[in-house]
């Protein structure tokens, strides 16, 4: 696969989950890809290499995203490796906090609406001088936004403001010929999802999905690497399910 050939991407979040199986999906299609961590230095690393080993170009790039400056830190980071020209976004990086109503804390609501909101919008807000015609800023909703799924409600909200952003960027940047889209997995086997490991969370997962086996993380990164390229150049503004067709 060369489709993405001669691009350059980012991807936050990139260390592990849907993060890694995307950047490794872009480095497939060609791509020249930033692979960016939060604390997971050494599993960035590793992503870094086997996308080298590969024959691919890839660097690792660190910031804390739930830092109010994180997203305008990581902006110069990316800006000083690509110089002006970003041609697929990937923002990846997010949280999640299973708590009932009563149990949500301040400070739980505000960091989930910090990683998971507030850095992606400032990200392309910084990156906006490096994309140009033809780039693809492709971010991660959930399942959770359109459905009830579990002790979820403040995580499905932050998710639920990423489905009004994908349209309101779409909207504003589709003139300057950027494309913006999301992504929304359902249940994927990662560490933010540990208990689709066990048999209870398994049977759950299944109970609800059309397609009777847990998602795997490059399930989702398959679909991230076909949006940012020339085969999805005429969608934009929307939310793609990857679900396996989940509470159908």
């Amino acid at each position: 696969m060369t489709a993405l050939s001669g691009k350059t991407a980012l991807v936050t979040g990139a260390s592990r989950g849907i993060g890694r199986a995307s950047a490794l999906a872009l480095a497939k299609a060609g791509a020249q890809v930033l692979v960016h961590y939060g604390r997971g230095k050494d599993e960035a690393e590793a992503v870094v290499q086997e996308i080298r080993k590969a024959g691919g170009r890839a660097e690792a790039v660190a910031a804390n995203l739930a830092a109010p400056d994180g997203a305008q830190a990581l902006a110069k980071q990316v800006r000083a490796i690509i110089g002006d020209r970003l041609d697929v976004l990937v923002a990846n990086a997010g949280v999640s906090k299973a708590a009932t109503l009563e149990e949500t804390t301040v400070e739980d609501f505000d960091n989930l609406f910090a990683v998971n909101v507030r850095a992606p919008f400032f990200l392309v807000q910084q990156l906006l001088s490096t994309l140009g015609p033809g780039s693809s800023v492709v971010m991660v909703s959930s399942l959770a936004a359109h459905a009830s799924v579990g002790n979820l409600a403040a995580y499905a909200a932050s998710k639920g403001a990423i489905d009004t952003l994908v349209k309101h960027f779409a909207a504003a940047l589709g003139p300057r010929g950027i494309r913006v889209n999301a992504v929304a997995p359902g249940v994927v086997e990662t560490d933010m999802s540990n208990f689709a490991k066990t048999d209870a969370g398994r049977d759950f997962t299944l109970a609800m999905q059309a397609l009777k086996r847990v998602a795997q993380p490059d399930d989702i990164g398959d679909v991230v690497a076909f949006l940012a390229s020339e085969q999805a150049r005429w969608i934009s503004g929307d939310t793609v399910r990857v679900d396996g067709g989940s509470k159908l």
